[in-house]
């Protein structure tokens, strides 16, 4: 089966942080989880999914779909999630709907014709897209790079520019005016019932990476050191 049936249990995972968010939504209600994890997501997800289908009176049987951040974000956090979902989906047949976290990010600002939407990426930079989430349209491919070097793309000249995402906490933003609005499962479940988003069988479910590159290596890391130091 390929088509959610959001008329039934659906469950939410984003582990693509360095915290843990789960939602369910049952018969009308929302069950949640939102807790920052660290290196204990693998520990925590699935007590924490267990909790909330027991709240909610179901099982994994009864899910109608499963919602995972697809990325980009934490490369563990990603596995780990998206690794959780497979594992409950197949036996069932349930479809995957993976939901871009950059987009999660965008559509905290809704109905804003010019969104940035941008996110620690680790290694000096950010991942990054602009949205018009007022027409559900991005309006740039997603893109990693230096928060200073993010340009305003031509759609947007003239517009009230909007940003959200933990990049506008950082100690070098973006150079556009945000917030460090960042969403919860509940949001990447919200986004999958827009029906804007396609659903997969889960053995053919992904990650969207925008780099390859995961880390530093030491050379890089020695020669960041020296560079701060001086």
């Amino acid at each position: 089966m390929t088509t959610p049936d959001f008329s039934r249990p659906v469950l939410a995972i984003d582990t693509s942080t360095a915290f843990l968010s789960l939602a369910l939504h049952a018969d009308g209600q929302w069950h949640g989880m939102h807790t920052e994890a660290g290196n204990r997501q693998s520990d925590l997800i699935l007590p924490g999914i267990r909790n909330l289908l027991s709240e909610a009176a179901c099982t994994v049987s009864d899910l109608g779909a499963i919602v995972y951040a697809q990325g980009a974000g934490a490369f563990t956090g990603l596995r780990i999630g998206i690794g959780v979902a497979q594992g409950l989906a197949v036996p069932f047949g349930i479809p995957l709907v993976g939901i871009p976290c950059l987009d999660a990010v965008a559509y905290q600002i809704p109905d804003c014709e010019c969104v940035l939407a941008a996110t620690d990426a680790r290694m000096g930079e950010v991942f990054y897209a602009w949205f018009d989430t007022r027409r559900h349209e991005r309006l740039s491919a997603y893109g990693v790079g230096k928060a200073e070097e993010i340009a305003l793309p031509e759609s947007c000249q003239g517009r009230q520019v909007a940003g959200a995402g933990n990049a506008f906490a950082l100690e070098q933003p973006p150079a556009f005016a945000g917030q460090p609005f960042m969403p919860t499962a509940a949001d990447y479940l919200r986004l999958a019932q827009s029906g804007r988003y396609p659903a997969t069988a889960a053995e053919h479910a992904n990650l969207l990476y925008i780099r390859n590159k995961v880390a530093l290596t030491a050379a890089e890391q020695l020669a960041k050191k020296v560079q701060a130091a001086f």
